[in-house]
């Protein structure tokens, strides 16, 4: 079985002290990439360092949506064209409506946004996309500037709200918190296993609230996907790497 964590913080310093181990539990457990995204600048630079180390480690790059800093943005720009033979994705950005609330604010995460989205147009690169309490306004926004090679990870609105980005190609990946989601659960069912992809967002998301996640734990997102849909795990394992491969360039 050949599996791949499509949205993972293998950078976060939680990982310091195992984070060999921890690549090496996910091999055992089938998973030979690890998509590996950022949140700011130096996540960036640090992920192309983790990634000259560890070869399971693709590395990504982004601001995290609650960054409302246009010139770190502009900075994390450069640091994509600059590395585009070596960043396999834009990520994570998006937009975040739990955390962010005022109308001015709201304002300058849509505009930076907007600019990642445009990059990955520009540069043909997948968006690794983050849409907390704005799944609906972030898959809109997404359509309307034409964006083509879209993940949306761990999405938590409504199975209708996503029906519009299924019918453009985009994907969306499922946590292990998917144990514990009635939500999770809703969205894996209305939607075409076509679409799904398996993520863990390592360290959270497990399917224990408290525990440290990390990528050996896709597998329970691929049974409970392959329990939901009524089908065994081989053939959800065979059509979720086939949709990772779609999306991103064969991996």
């Amino acid at each position: 079985m050949r599996l791949v964590d499509t949205h993972a913080h293998l950078g976060d310093a939680v990982f310091d002290a195992d984070r060999a181990e921890v690549l090496a539990r996910a091999r055992e457990a089938g998973v030979e990439a690890v998509v590996t995204v950022g949140e700011t600048l130096a996540d960036a630079r640090r992920n192309l360092e983790l990634a000259d180390r560890h070869s399971e480690i693709r590395p990504a790059a982004g601001l995290y949506p609650t960054y409302l800093d246009v010139e770190q943005a502009s900075e994390v720009e450069s640091f994509v064209r600059e590395h585009r033979d070596r960043i396999i994705a834009i990520g994570e950005v998006g937009l975040d409506y739990w955390k962010v609330k005022e109308d001015s604010d709201l304002e300058v995460q849509r505009e930076i946004f907007g600019r990642f989205v445009d990059l990955s147009i520009e540069l043909d690169l997948p968006l690794n996309v983050h849409s907390r309490s704005a799944g609906r306004h972030a898959i809109a926004m997404l359509l309307q500037r034409g964006a083509r090679r879209v993940q949306m990870h761990a999405f938590d609105g409504k199975p209708a709200s996503a029906l519009p980005a299924v019918e453009a190609g985009y994907f969306f990946s499922v946590p292990p918190s998917i144990v514990r989601s009635r939500q999770k659960r809703k969205l894996v069912g209305r939607l075409p296993l076509s679409c799904l992809l398996l993520e863990t967002d390592s360290p959270v998301l497990g399917a224990e609230r408290d525990e440290r996640n990390e990528p050996a734990r896709v597998r329970i997102s691929l049974e409970h996907i392959a329990e939901i849909k009524g089908l065994g795990v081989d053939e959800v394992a065979a059509a979720v790497t086939e949709n990772t491969r779609r999306l991103y360039d064969g991996l």
